[in-house]
């Protein structure tokens, strides 16, 4: 028996509650509330530090460089907020928050 559908939080399509990728817009996490990459507190759209652990949520966009809100995606220009680690055998995708990757503490840029 499936579970009742819940909202994406982008386009509040109703979807399967175990979504990682919404299949009506395509958009990534698409369920529950948005969370700190530090510490993984939940977190709110226009706060400017994580309650928790004081992480500042405000950060240039990889893609257009402009400031934008920690989530998932720019709210300048709608581009992932993902940075990719150079290393051929890593690949990792993180947040655009350090300087190193978090798997294989190769710089990122």
């Amino acid at each position: 028996m499936p579970g009742y559908k819940h909202p994406c939080r982008y386009c509040d399509g109703l979807i399967p509650p175990e979504s990682k990728v919404c299949p009506l817009c395509g958009r990534v996490n698409p369920l529950g509330p948005l969370r700190c990459a530090r510490c993984r507190a939940p977190i709110e759209k226009g706060w400017k530090r994580c309650n928790n652990c004081g992480l500042s949520l405000e950060l240039t966009c990889p893609s257009c460089k402009k400031t934008t809100f920690f989530g998932d995606y720019c709210e300048q220009c709608g581009a992932r907020l993902v940075v990719v680690c150079p290393n051929p055998k890593c690949k990792t995708e993180q947040p655009p928050l350090v300087a190193k990757c978090i798997k294989c503490g190769k710089p990122l840029i």
